[in-house]
């Protein structure tokens, strides 16, 4: 939890454009649960992707992280934010939606977690309702981890990553932020999180039977595999 509350300050500025996330889940909720009146977003961090779907009605997250939380607070007062696993939780009430974007899932490092994930947002979702998610593929992660480390500077700060196999495919990312602090200082904040890569066909294959698959695509809407950069799941909850 620790290195998620070092990255909150600096999140918005290190993810790419947020927006463009919420644009693409509301086109899955518009084709599938154009009726929806309340989503929830696990791993919601500072509620970025959260705030471009207000369209989905009653707005709740969830995130490991406290500093990510009150960022998101701050920007949806709205809304309903609670700290929590995602692979464990009871809220006591369903949602329409559920959504999990930006890889989260893969930040669970060991599947049995996915398997719960995916359980309770079973015993979260009304009959017919969609569960929306993303992961970074095997290919995706092979190829992060075989790259040179990336630098960037964003609001006169720098930012190095460095993506690493540690073991069967777990890969950590070593994100080091240099905070500008006066004109010869720099404030160095160091996150280390892992990644999970999972094969499409294991995810497929660990969703029950209470779920069907309504899209399964690339970033380009095309038909993902293994060496894709993203694979994007809809499924919707069966009605009993």
């Amino acid at each position: 939890m620790a290195d998620y509350d070092l990255l909150a300050q600096f999140y918005d500025r290190l993810m790419r454009d947020a927006s463009l996330r919420s644009k693409q889940v509301m086109r899955f909720v518009e084709r599938y649960n154009p009726t929806a009146a309340s989503l929830l977003e696990l791993g919601c961090g500072t509620g970025a992707v959260l705030c471009g779907l207000s369209a989905a009605g009653f707005l709740a997250g969830m995130d490991i992280s406290l500093n990510m939380l009150d960022i998101a607070r701050a920007r949806l007062p709205g809304a309903q934010f609670i700290q929590g696993d995602i692979s464990s939780f009871d809220l006591g009430r369903r949602f329409d939606v559920i959504v999990c974007t930006y890889d989260v899932l893969n930040h669970l490092t060991d599947f049995n977690s996915w398997i719960s994930c995916f359980a309770c947002t079973r015993e979260h979702l009304t009959e017919g309702g969609l569960f929306i998610f993303d992961v970074n593929t095997v290919g995706q992660l092979n190829r992060e981890a075989s790259a040179q480390p990336q630098a960037h500077e964003f609001d006169d700060n720098t930012v190095i990553i460095n993506v690493t196999a540690e073991e069967r495919h777990v890969y950590e990312w070593d994100v080091r932020v240099f905070e500008h602090v006066t004109d010869d200082q720099y404030r160095l904040h160091r996150s280390r999180i892992r990644e999970l890569a999972v094969e499409i066909r294991q995810i497929l294959g660990a969703m029950s039977a209470d779920f069907e698959l309504l899209e399964l695509a690339d970033s380009a809407g095309g038909t993902p595999d293994d060496e894709s950069e993203r694979a994007f799941f809809v499924y919707r909850r069966q009605r009993s």
